[in-house]
Order: structure tokens, then C-alpha cells, then sequence
């Protein structure tokens, strides 16, 4: 019998995604101005997992290495090379970034929210409901 449901491994993983995104933001906005820099992106889990698959399905020798992620999420980052936004090589959209900042932050809060109140019910439980 699992003690938790799987309900809080899923907020990890969400958690471990918000970070990743978080990070990959902050290296966009920290190099706004840096010629020949490629923002970067974080692919969303599914995707990604998608994507494995397909690459694995594509494998032509077992020997081949797998095409997996070890962080324990199945985020990864990317750079966007097939746009640029300055004359001098640079691919960070400010207002993108900005937005997206916003939104990761929004999600993490949420996420946050939600772990303490699975926390809360636990605490509860445990304490007999007093």
C-alpha cells in the first residue's frame, strides 16, 4: 500500500518543471542584450515524453544510447534558433519573457498552494483531527 497517493509525486515533478523554466527565463532576461545569444525554452513534459518515444521507436541498434533525462523530470531546454529579434544575433523577446515569467510564477504559487494543503490534510490525519 503506497502511504501517499501519487498526487504528490505529480506536484514534484510540476515543481521540478516550474523551476527548470524559472531558471531557463532568468538566463533569457540576464542575456537580453548579449549578441549571438539563443533564448532558450523548456519543453513541456509531455512533449518531451512524446518525442522520447519517437526517437526511441527510431533506434537502429540497441546499442545505441537511450534518449532519456535523469533529473527525474522529463522537462529539458532547448535553444530557439530559428528566430532572432536584434540586429546583432540575439533572440530574446523581452515582452515574451516578461509574460512568461508571470505565468511560471502564477503556477508555482499554485502548485505551492496545493502541496501544503495535501500537507495540511496529512497533518490533520495524523494529529486525529484536532
Amino acid at each position: 500500500m503506497k502511504l501517499f497517493s501519487g498526487t504528490i509525486n505529480n506536484l514534484e515533478n510540476s515543481l521540478k518543471y516550474s523551476t527548470i523554466k524559472q531558471n531557463a527565463i532568468a538566463q533569457n532576461i540576464a542575456n537580453v542584450d548579449t549578441p549571438n545569444y539563443k533564448s532558450k525554452e523548456v519543453l513541456k513534459p509531455s512533449f518531451n515524453k512524446s518525442l522520447n518515444e519517437a526517437m526511441m521507436a527510431n533506434r537502429s541498434d540497441s546499442r545505441h544510447l537511450e534518449f532519456t533525462n535523469s533529473s527525474g523530470t522529463s522537462a529539458s531546454v532547448v535553444s530557439r534558433s530559428n528566430s532572432q529579434y536584434n540586429h546583432n544575433g540575439n533572440s530574446v523577446d523581452i515582452d515574451k519573457e516578461m509574460s512568461e515569467l508571470a505565468e511560471n510564477q502564477i503556477y508555482y504559487n499554485a502548485l505551492i498552494e496545493r502541496l501544503n494543503g495535501k500537507f495540511n490534510t496529512l497533518k490533520t490525519v495524523i494529529s486525529g483531527g484536532n
